[in-house]
C-alpha cells in the first residue's frame, strides 16, 4: 500500500484539529497551553486507516499568523492537503497565506473542507461554497473536491474519508531507493529510551542500527529503534512519519530544523542559488540585499537576497537569486522553499533550489545566468556534462553528481554511460569520472609544461611526475593522477618512465658546448677511476656553477655513464665494472675481503673504498659479515 502523508491548512479556529480528531480519533493538541487556549501552537500528528485499509498519517498545523513558521515546518513533505475553511467565516487572512504557502511548495493534491456546517443554514452554506469555489479555481487546488462537514456531529466525515482514499491514487510516492533524508520537526526524550526525534522521511529508507549524519552539525548518530504509526519497525521508508530513537546524543544537542541524512550525502552551506518568485498577492517588492526569513524543510534561517539580474523584484515576477544565509543550511537541488519578509513577518514568495552549495555569484553576468538556466532546465545528460566541465580538472563520483543534480545515483549512472559512449566523459576508475574536455585541458597543460621544461633543462630525461602533480594538479591525488597519465599515454603524446614525464618526441640533446664539458667530465672521472674528482673540483675545472654540475650529473646518471653510490659519491660506470672485475679476480682465490684489502686492490683511499664497497653490498655483488665481505 502507498505511504501517504496528509497535511492540514487553514485559518486559525477553522476546525483543523477537531477535524483530525473526528477522522482519526486522536487529539493532536498535546500542549497544556493549546488545550487551555483552544488553538494549535505546535505541530500535531495522528495516524489512521482509510476504509480500504490504506494507512495514512496526518500533520496538523497551527493556523494563527504568529505560528506560521510552525505551519511551514509541517507543510514541507506532505502529499495531500485538507484545506479547511469554516462555513461560518469563509475565506480569512491565514486562509490566503496558507494557500500561498502550499502553492509555493507545489502541493497540488487536496480536498477543500468546509468545516462547521452545523453552524450555518443551508442557504449560507451555498453562498460560502460559491465563494470558495471561485477562490479555489484561481489557486493550485483548482478542480479539487469541496466537501462540507461537521466534525462535532460527524456529518460528512465518511464522504471525506472516501474522497481521501480516491485522491490517494493520484499521489506519487517518494523514492525509497538512494540516500535518506529526514528533516526533524520534534525532539523529546522518553524515559528508558533517551533521545527521540520525529519527522517525515523525504527519501530513501532507514534501518535500526544504521549510522546517519546529523546536519548541519555533521555529527554521526546511530539508530537504536524506529516507530511508524506507533508500531516498532526495523525499517522506515520514504513517505512515512517516523519516530527515531537515537543513541549517544542528548536532547539538548538537537533542534527542530536539523536533519538526519545518509553520511556524506549533504553539506551545510551559507549560499544557495534559486529560482525565486514573489507572490502576486504580495504587498511588497523585494529589493537587492533585503533581509528575509528562509524556510526549507523544518528549518528557518535569516538571509539576504541577491537578485542576479535586476535591482528589484515586483509582485508576480520571478528571477534567479542567490540567498546568503546568516547560518548554514542544508538542502538539495530541487527542494521547494518559502521566504517571509523579515519585519513585519509575512509570506512573500518562494521557489526551488538550483544549487544547494553555491559559490559567491556576481550580479548581471550573462555567464552566471546561463549557467543557472542550464542547471535548472537542462536535461540530466546536459547538466551532468556541464557539472563535469564546470570544474574540468576535477574528478567527480556518482554520489557527488547526484548531489549536484538532484537525481538518483541510478539515473546518474545511466546518463554517464551514454556520455561515455558519446565520448563526452571518461571513466578514470570504478566510480570517478572526468569530462573529455577536462582531460584535454589536463593534457594540454602537461604538454605545455613539458615543452617549457625540456627547453629549460635539455639534458634531463623528464619532469618528475610527483612534482608535476603537486605543482599543477594538487586537487588530484597521486593514484588518480597515475590513472589519468595512463589514459594520456595511450594517445602517444606523453611518456612516463622512471617516475618522470616527457613528450614522446623528446630526447635529451646537449648543445655543442655541453658535449665538450660532458666529455671532459667523463675524462676526469675515468682518469682516476677509484679516486674520482670531487664536485668542487669538477665545477672549477669545467668552469660551471653548482646548478650546471647538477644538470651534467643528472644527464650522465640517466645515460648510465656515471653511478651514484652514496649521497655524495659518484663513480663512472667504467670504474664500477672495473672494480667488480678486480674484486671478482680476488674472490677466485680468496673467500673473504677486508676493507683494507679492497682499498689496496683498487689503489685508493678509505674515503672512496668504503662507499664503493657498500654500494657493491647494496647491489648484492658482495655481502657483509661483520668487518669482512664475501662474494654473493
Amino acid at each position: 500500500m502507498k505511504r501517504l502523508i496528509i497535511g492540514t491548512a487553514g485559518h486559525i479556529d477553522h476546525g483543523k484539529t477537531t477535524l483530525v480528531k473526528a477522522i482519526t480519533g486522536i487529539e493532536t493538541d498535546r500542549l497544556k497551553e493549546e488545550r487551555q487556549r483552544g488553538i494549535s501552537i505546535e505541530l500535531g500528528f495522528a495516524h489512521f486507516t482509510l476504509p480500504g485499509g490504506q494507512r495514512a498519517a496526518i500533520v496538523d498545523v497551527p493556523g494563527h499568523e504568529r505560528f506560521i513558521r510552525h505551519m511551514l515546518a509541517g507543510a514541507f513533505g506532505i502529499d495531500m492537503v485538507l484545506f479547511t475553511i469554516a462555513a461560518d467565516e469563509g475565506i480569512m487572512p491565514q486562509t490566503r497565506e496558507h494557500m500561498d504557502i502550499i502553492e509555493l511548495l507545489g502541493i497540488n493534491t487536496g480536498i477543500v473542507v468546509l468545516t462547521k456546517k452545523d453552524m450555518v443554514d443551508e442557504e449560507w452554506l451555498m453562498l460560502v461554497e460559491d465563494e470558495v469555489k471561485e477562490y479555489i479555481d484561481k489557486s493550485i487546488l483548482k478542480g479539487a473536491p469541496i466537501l462540507a462537514v461537521s466534525a462535532i456531529k460527524g456529518e460528512g466525515t465518511e464522504e471525506l474519508l472516501t474522497a481521501i482514499e480516491t485522491l490517494a491514487d493520484e499521489v506519487t510516492e517518494k523514492p525509497v531507493f538512494g540516500q535518506a533524508r529526514l528533516p526533524i520537526d520534534r525532539v523529546f526524550t522518553i524515559s528508558g529510551f533517551g533521545t527521540v526525534v520525529t519527522g517525515t522521511l523525504w527519501s530513501g529508507q532507514i534501518n535500526v542500527g544504521d549510522t546517519l549524519e546529523l546536519m548541519p552539525e555533521q555529527r554521526t548518530v546511530k539508530i537504536r529503534s524506529l516507530q511508524v504509526h506507533n508500531e516498532r519497525v526495523s525499517t522506515a521508508y520514504a513517505g512515512q512519519r517516523v519516530a527515531v530513537n537515537l543513541q549517544g546524543i542528548e536532547v539538548a544537542e538537537i533542534k527542530r530544523g536539523y536533519l538526519l541524512a545518509t553520511s556524506g550525502y549533504l553539506s551545510p552551506s551559507y549560499r544557495v542559488d534559486t529560482r525565486l518568485r514573489l507572490l502576486r498577492s504580495s504587498s511588497r517588492t523585494l529589493k537587492n540585499w533585503n533581509r528575509v526569513r528562509f524556510h526549507v524543510g523544518t528549518d528557518e534561517a535569516l538571509g539576504r537576497i541577491v537578485l542576479l539580474d535586476r535591482d528589484e523584484l515586483k509582485p508576480g515576477e520571478e528571477s534567479f537569486a542567490q540567498i546568503v544565509m546568516e547560518k548554514p543550511v542544508v538542502c538539495y537541488k530541487g527542494d521547494p522553499f518559502v521566504i517571509r519578509y523579515y519585519s513585519p513577518v509575512t509570506t512573500i514568495g518562494g521557489g526551488n533550489i538550483i544549487d544547494p552549495e553555491a559559490a559567491k555569484q556576481k550580479r548581471f553576468r550573462e555567464e552566471v545566468l546561463d549557467e543557472l538556466a542550464m542547471k535548472e532546465e537542462g536535461s540530466l545528460y546536459d547538466v551532468i556534462r556541464h557539472e563535469l566541465e564546470a570544474k574540468p580538472e576535477e574528478l567527480m563520483t556518482t554520489v557527488e553528481l547526484a548531489k549536484k543534480t538532484g537525481s538518483s545515483q541510478e539515473q546518474i549512472r545511466e546518463e554517464i554511460q551514454q556520455l561515455i559512449e558519446d565520448e563526452k566523459v571518461i571513466q578514470i576508475r570504478a566510480d570517478e569520472y572526468i569530462s573529455t574536455y577536462g582531460l584535454e585541458l589536463i593534457q594540454g597543460k602537461i604538454i605545455d609544461s613539458l615543452g617549457n621544461y625540456h627547453k629549460l633543462y635539455p639534458l634531463r630525461q623528464g619532469y618528475p611526475k610527483e612534482d608535476m602533480r603537486s605543482r599543477y594538479f594538487k586537487q588530484i591525488n597521486s593514484k588518480t593522477f597515475n590513472l589519468i597519465l595512463k589514459k594520456l599515454e595511450g594517445q602517444e603524446t606523453i611518456i612516463s618512465k622512471n617516475n618522470k614525464l616527457s613528450l614522446s618526441s623528446y630526447t635529451p640533446s646537449p648543445s655543442a658546448d655541453d658535449e665538450k664539458k660532458i666529455e671532459k667530465y667523463l675524462e676526469m672521472m675515468n682518469s682516476k677511476p677509484f679516486s674520482p674528482p670531487s664536485p668542487e673540483e669538477l665545477i672549477k675545472s669545467l668552469n660551471i656553477d653548482e646548478q650546471g654540475f647538477l644538470e651534467y650529473s643528472s644527464y650522465l646518471l640517466e645515460q648510465g655513464l656515471i653511478v651514484k653510490v652514496s649521497q655524495e659519491s659518484y663513480f663512472s660506470s667504467k670504474a664500477i665494472e672495473e672494480g667488480k672485475r678486480l674484486l671478482g679476480n680476488y674472490f677466485e682465490k680468496e673467500k673473504e675481503l677486508s676493507l683494507a684489502t679492497a682499498r689496496d686492490l683498487l689503489k685508493t683511499s678509505r674515503k672512496y673504498a668504503l662507499p664503493l664497497i657498500e654500494y657493491y653490498d647494496k647491489i648484492r655483488f658482495t655481502r657483509r659479515l661483520g668487518d669482512i665481505r664475501v662474494k654473493m
